[in-house]
């Protein structure tokens, strides 16, 4: 039996519909529409006592614009959030920003998750650092096949609701 130290998530096309995002003149996202099922999902999460953290490229503004606006900012534990960090994802220090923040070792990433929409990014710097990829096939704007092994997922969901599935899954071995 295993006890996930912590859930990670990429922000567009696995919390927020990127085809909704209205951005302004410099490009941080105003406002944007969840995706179906996610506002559920992190509420369930936190009830069930989850320690979560958003690891996404982009504007700081962009994540607490849209997090603000559906009244889930507080549900995040850490953030790692490219434009602060001075990396992209897959590069390793975006996964460990969040996972030390959060008080995980190294030696504990593989008891941690991260949930993404792109394989090369959230899926391959994930699985580098020996997390669990749970890779959401939602939106079209993104590539659905791997180039390669390290950009394999260990799970695939198509909604983010069946990541409580995934976890059940993963916590019982």
């Amino acid at each position: 039996m295993i006890k996930l130290r912590a859930i990670c998530f990429d922000f567009g096309d696995t919390l927020a519909d990127e085809a909704t995002e209205e951005k302004d003149a410099v490009g941080v996202t105003q406002r944007a529409d969840l995706i179906p099922g996610v506002a559920e999902l992190i509420h369930t999460l936190k009830r069930r006592g989850y320690t979560l953290a958003l690891v996404a490229d982009g504007y700081p503004g962009t994540y607490h614009n849209v997090l603000t606006q559906h009244a889930l900012y507080n549900c995040f534990d850490a953030f790692a959030i490219s434009e602060e960090v001075g990396v992209s994802k897959p590069d390793a220090r975006m996964f460990t920003h969040a996972l030390d923040q959060l008080g995980v070792p190294p030696d504990a990433y593989g008891h941690t998750v991260m949930v993404g929409n792109h394989l090369e990014r959230d899926i391959k710097g994930a699985n580098a650092l020996g997390m669990i990829s749970v890779w959401l096939d939602w939106a079209p704007r993104r590539s659905k096949v791997p180039t390669d092994d390290s950009e394999r997922p260990d799970f695939t969901i198509r909604t983010p609701l069946e990541l409580l599935d995934v976890i059940a899954q993963i916590e019982q071995g």
